[in-house]
C-alpha cells in the first residue's frame, strides 16, 4: 500500500502566496520548540503538548502576547493575566479539558524548580494551559489519565522537530469528523529588506465533516458520502491556535494578528459553532521584557510600523489554514473507547486534489 500524504505540500497543495520557513512549522521561529507526551492505549487516547517560545528564561524574560477568543466555550488557564499585562512568562501547555488543572500544577512546579525567586523574593507565576475536549468521542476523559509527569516529559523533550497529527495533546482529537490533532505551518514575511518568520501551531478538534474544505474545495460531503456518515452532528469541538513570530510586534498588534486566525479556520469550513472553544494566542519573541527592570524603568523598544502589518495578517491566515490541513493529513486512523473510530483524511487523497 503506498504511503499516505502527510502534509498539504506532500499532496501538492500550496496554501496562499507567501513562502514558508525551512521546515514549514512553528519551530522555524528561532528558539521555538515543541514536545509531546502521547497516551494511546485502548480507551486512553490523550496527551500533552508543550511549546517553549524562546531559548531564554520565560519568567525573567517575558514575551509580548495577546489572545483573542473567537468563541469562548473553553477552559483555558492564564489568559486573564495575558489580557491585562500583555505578556507570557511560561511555556505554553496543551492538553485535554479535564486535565487543565493537572497540567497547570505541573507547569507551576516546573517554573518553581527553575526559578527560585518565584513566590519568595518576587511575585507568583502565571501558567498558560489551553485545551480541547477529546472525551466527546475517542478518549476516556473521565479517567483523568494525564499526570504531572507527562507534562514534565513534554517540556523536557521539546525540540525543533515538530511531530504532527494525533500525537501529544492531539492524540484523541477529532477534526471535521476525522482524526485530528496537532498541525503546524510557517510563513516568511519580508519587511525593510529583512525576513521575519511567523509560525502557527494548531490543536484541532472542531468542525463537521460535510463542511470540510481543502484549499477552497468542498470535499467533506464527498468523504461523508463515501464512509456513509449521513448524520452530521452540530459543531461543538474546539481549536487552539498558537501564533509565534520573531517580528517586533507589540501587544496591541499581536491582538490584531490573533483575530486573523479566525479567517484561516473558516477557510477550512468551520463556522465557529456555539459549542466550540476557539482561541488564538499570539506571541512575539523579538523584544523580551525583563522581569527585573535593572537601573532604569524606561524601556526602548522596536515596533513594526502599521503600514507593514497586513503582511502578518496574511501570514497568519495562510499558516493557520495550512496547519489545520497538516493536522488532518498527518493524523492516522484511530480506535478509542468503546471501539469508536476515526478515519484519516489522507485515506481520501484522491478526493483532495482536482
Amino acid at each position: 500500500m503506498p504511503s499516505l500524504p502527510r502534509t498539504a505540500r506532500a499532496l501538492g497543495l500550496r496554501i496562499g502566496d507567501l513562502p514558508t520557513g525551512a521546515a514549514n512549522t512553528i519551530a522555524d521561529v528561532p528558539g521555538a520548540a515543541v514536545g509531546h507526551t502521547t497516551l494511546s492505549d485502548g480507551a486512553v487516547q490523550t496527551g500533552v503538548t508543550a511549546i517553549r517560545l524562546h531559548p531564554g528564561h520565560p519568567f525573567r524574560e517575558k514575551l509580548p502576547a495577546a489572545s483573542h477568543v473567537l468563541n469562548g466555550f473553553g477552559k483555558s488557564i492564564g489568559l486573564v493575566q495575558v489580557e491585562e499585562l500583555g505578556t507570557v512568562e511560561t511555556p505554553i501547555v496543551l492538553t485535554n479539558t479535564l486535565s487543565v488543572g493537572t497540567a497547570a500544577t505541573a507547569l507551576v512546579r516546573h517554573m518553581l524548580d527553575t526559578t527560585p525567586e518565584i513566590g519568595a523574593t518576587t511575585g507568583t507565576v502565571n501558567p498558560v494551559v489551553m485545551e480541547c475536549n477529546d472525551g466527546s468521542w475517542l478518549n476516556d476523559i473521565r479517567g483523568l489519565h494525564v499526570e504531572e509527569r507527562h507534562v514534565r516529559t513534554a517540556l523536557e523533550s521539546a525540540g525543533p522537530d515538530v511531530v504532527q497529527g494525533n500525537v501529544g495533546a492531539g492524540t484523541g482529537m477529532s477534526c471535521y469528523g476525522l482524526a485530528g490533532g496537532i498541525g503546524s505551518a510557517s510563513r516568511v514575511v519580508r519587511v525593510s529588506r529583512q525576513d521575519y518568520t511567523l509560525g502557527v501551531l494548531t490543536l484541532c478538534n472542531m468542525g463537521r465533516l460535510p463542511d470540510l474544505r481543502v484549499d477552497g474545495r468542498p470535499v467533506g460531503a464527498a468523504i461523508a458520502e463515501r464512509i456513509a456518515a449521513e448524520k452530521a452532528e452540530p459543531e461543538k469541538g474546539s481549536i487552539i491556535v498558537l501564533i509565534v513570530t520573531d517580528a517586533p510586534l507589540d501587544t496591541r498588534q499581536l491582538r490584531r494578528v490573533a483575530t486573523r486566525a479566525g479567517a484561516g479556520i473558516v477557510r477550512t469550513g468551520s463556522h465557529l459553532g456555539s459549542g466550540s472553544g476557539d482561541i488564538a494566542l499570539a506571541v512575539s519573541t523579538a523584544e523580551p521584557i525583563p522581569h527585573a527592570p535593572g537601573n532604569t524603568k524606561i524601556l526602548t523598544r522596536r515596533v513594526l510600523h502599521e503600514d507593514a502589518i497586513d503582511r502578518f495578517f496574511r501570514a497568519t491566515i495562510e499558516a493557520t489554514e495550512e496547519a489545520i490541513l497538516n493536522a488532518l493529513l498527518a493524523a492516522e486512523p484511530r480506535i478509542g473507547r468503546e471501539g469508536r473510530s476515526r478515519r484519516a483524511l489522507g485515506e481520501f487523497s484522491d478526493l483532495l486534489t482536482g
